[in-house]
């Protein structure tokens, strides 16, 4: 008795950057939220020389699909070949690779293979049509990063503010969790629509107030953790960054984190920032005017956490 037909797509795209600049974009699979459109969140599980097991969380055809996966990583010949474990209805199996070519003037063919079998022929159009979609836009947003002209370390950074609770963090988790009601009670928000389709996913939408009292526009995806964690992938970033993805974590020692992590378009400084503005600049603007943000959040959730202490004593 035969098993499942295995079928395979490949994605090719050519990029103006050396081949080490292009596969360490992919090597480092914790930066893909705020570089890849459809990644959510990564969680590395394993991880020894050569080799890694993580989970990710993916928008797949519009919907969020998480899968553990396991990668070789071989800098040498530069392919990375990855595998999911255990593959998620209507899939049966998924592997594949990412093989990295060099050509004349300092370019790279980036080619992004996918063997996959599915439960029935009739998934395989639906399987196929999101390969297409999200390994095209992988590829797009790989080759935007890898051409800039500024290091990538310069162009992506992360923060984090950390403040301390006099108490049990579940009710500062709760006032992160129900940001449908942060209008009313955060004073840089200024409308927030949320969307639960499931239990611990949300899609929020977003205005904030700047210092220049301006609005902005974000929309959002959440993953929600209980009483630990929330992490989220900005969908709709300011116009500033390429990409933007952060958590709030709420530890049993007290400590309250707001983490970001930010992908920066430098061909945006100068709109945002005024002519002559450099990446160092924007990397201060955001850090301040990010981190501004969400210690005023810690501070209403630290305050949460000291309110249900009073109402307990």
């Amino acid at each position: 008795m035969t098993g499942p037909t295995e079928h395979t797509t490949v994605h090719t795209h050519i990029v103006s950057a050396p081949v080490e600049v292009a596969y360490g974009l992919i090597a480092d699979v914790e930066r893909w939220p705020v570089i890849f459109e459809p990644t959510v969140h990564v969680r590395i599980l394993e991880r020894t020389e050569g080799t890694e097991r993580f989970r990710i969380w993916a928008l797949v055809n519009g919907e969020v699909a998480n899968w553990t996966s396991r990668r070789t990583l071989d800098p040498k010949a530069a392919v990375i070949t990855f595998r999911q474990e255990h593959s998620r209805p209507p899939l049966t199996s998924m592997g594949g690779e990412w093989r990295f070519t060099p050509l004349p003037g300092n370019r790279t063919e980036i080619a992004l293979t996918h063997s996959f079998s599915a439960e029935g022929d009739e998934d395989v159009e639906w399987i196929t049509r999101a390969l297409d979609t999200n390994s095209e836009r992988e590829l797009a947003a790989l080759g935007r990063m890898a051409e800039q002209r500024h290091p990538v370390q310069d162009l992506v950074m992360t923060f984090e503010d950390v403040v301390l609770a006099e108490g049990d963090t579940a009710p500062a988790y709760r006032f992160v969790d129900r940001a449908d009601a942060w209008p009313t009670l955060l004073p840089h928000v200024a409308r927030l629509d949320l969307h639960e389709p499931e239990p611990g996913v949300q899609h929020m939408e977003m205005d904030t107030l700047t210092s220049d009292g301006s609005t902005h526009t974000t929309r959002s995806v959440r993953l929600c953790f209980p009483e630990r964690e929330i992490v989220y992938k900005q969908e709709l970033p300011p116009r500033l960054l390429f990409g933007h993805s952060g958590a709030w974590e709420f530890g049993d020692d007290g400590l309250i984190t707001a983490r970001h992590t930010v992908a920066i378009d430098p061909g945006a400084i100068a709109e945002v920032l005024g002519e002559g503005a450099t990446v160092a600049q924007a990397r201060a603007y955001l850090r301040s005017a990010l981190g501004a943000n969400s210690r005023t959040t810690l501070s209403h959730a630290v305050a949460a956490v000291a309110d249900a202490v009073r109402r307990a004593s």
